[in-house]
């Protein structure tokens, strides 16, 4: 029986919530389970190792290196010089080629022009470089029976400790399309993917939608794991009030955004619908690149009473914040993919405690909204119509009184209780 379990993930794990159910499930399961992450230079408080309660082990490699920085901040400079001091490089350009008409010193000029003009490129593919190989280092430490690469940019490393330095069983678990997915345009990751997944055991998609996708591309069908989240009674708690939190009274529906705060997700339409809801105070639980844009956009339209804004808070205690509202958003554009096909975690957070949802009529969502009567699906792309979805709620609320209690029906089901056994089951069947 494989035992021993070498897991990578691209990110810090402080709130990535399938990576902590599988890891979690593994470890109750008997496994011995090393987690392979990033580190943060920025947090003081995140421990390059732990041992975490739930029986597994985190690693964080490094994502700074200081000579690094040094070099690229030199180069920096030296970018801003010629930037700064453009015409007296180029008079030197031209006095050097009319002088010497050596094309190889021009050719090394060009090349060192090149290098500096693109050092923010270079500096990103080299720490990129820099954290792959501390990722294989760590995952060859120990003799480990299997390994669990996490979405495509660690899919290299499973395949360079499995398969090249090893001969071990590889899972690529895949928790986005990545062929078609917002920041990921350029075809080299289609490529990637066709090439490493030739190596790789086992495939795991989100849902069946994904899964066919993916047949369509390889020709054969993924195993599924949905994205349900650990089982939980939220509504139990009075741990946190964020009426109290934000300063919103009372009587006021809190209407709720939980998750990464980025582009595609509906948050500017979102925005955009909020002067036409009949009441309500918009929250948003998270952070990412477009936050600050966002709160720019309340600002111009002068919304600072009407939408608040919360970091993102610890994944354990997140259900405490969901219970406390009235409804939850999963409104994403149809920008990619990726999103058209998402069944995401949010949707599952907000069945877990009881609140309803205004969501996109896209299949995988609209499937569970629809069936089990969790909520109201609208065009997530018209500010108008999710406007309409809000006020339908808001108006009804005995309506909404139904479907909070269909979400703690639905609850029984979409929960991760039922799904690690599928998951398990997986693992069982390399051994």
């Amino acid at each position: 029986m494989s035992k021993n379990v070498c897991m990578f993930v691209w990110n810090h794990f402080t709130n990535d919530a399938r990576v902590l159910r599988e890891c979690t499930s593994l470890a109750e399961a008997g496994y011995e389970v090393d987690l392979i992450c990033i580190h943060d230079w920025k947090r003081c408080d995140l421990p390059k190792w732990e041992q975490r309660k739930e029986g597994f082990t985190v690693t964080r490699v490094n994502n700074r290196l200081p000579l690094l920085q040094k070099v690229f901040g030199a180069a920096n400079r030296v970018k801003q010089f010629v930037i700064n001091n453009m015409v007296i490089m180029l008079l030197f350009v031209l006095f050097t080629t009319f002088s010497l008409w050596k094309f190889p010193i021009i050719t090394s000029f060009l090349l060192l022009a090149a290098i500096l003009f693109s050092a923010k490129k270079v500096r990103t593919l080299t720490m990129r470089y820099y954290i792959l190989m501390q990722m294989v280092k760590s995952g060859l430490k120990k003799n480990y029976d299997l390994y669990h690469s996490n979405d495509l940019n660690t899919l290299p490393q499973g395949w360079l400790c499995a398969k090249v330095f090893r001969k071990k069983k590889l899972i690529y678990d895949s928790h986005e399309v990545q062929t078609s997915r917002t920041g990921y345009n350029s075809k080299i990751y289609g490529v990637m993917e066709k090439f490493f997944i030739r190596f790789t055991d086992v495939m795991i998609m989100e849902n069946h939608t994904r899964a066919k996708y993916a047949e369509d591309l390889y020709g054969f069908y993924p195993k599924v794991i949905h994205n349900y989240p650990f089982v939980a009674q939220p509504e139990e708690s009075d741990k946190i009030d964020l009426h109290r939190i934000l300063e919103i009274p009372q009587g006021e529906p809190i209407l709720l955004y939980q998750g990464g705060i980025q582009t595609g997700r509906g948050l500017d339409k979102l925005i955009q619908a909020v002067p036409m809801f009949e009441r309500g105070t918009v929250v948003f639980i998270g952070d990412g690149r477009i936050k600050s844009d966002l709160q720019k956009m309340v600002l111009e339209l002068q919304l600072e009473n009407k939408v608040k804004f919360i970091p993102k808070v610890p994944v354990n205690e997140l259900l405490h914040y969901t219970k406390n509202a009235y409804l939850g958003f999963q409104i994403l554009n149809n920008v990619c993919f990726n999103h058209y096909s998402a069944s995401s975690n949010k949707l599952f957070e907000y069945m877990m405690s009881g609140v309803p949802v205004v969501a996109c009529s896209f299949p995988e969502i609209q499937h569970v909204v629809e069936k089990e009567y969790t909520g109201i699906c609208v065009d997530s792309h018209d500010p108008a119509s999710i406007a309409e979805g809000v006020n339908y709620l808001l108006n009804r609320p005995e309506e909404r009184e139904k479907m909070k209690e269909n979400c703690f029906t639905a609850r029984k089901n979409y929960n991760w209780e039922n799904e690690k056994e599928i998951f398990l089951d997986i693992y069982k069947g390399l051994q």
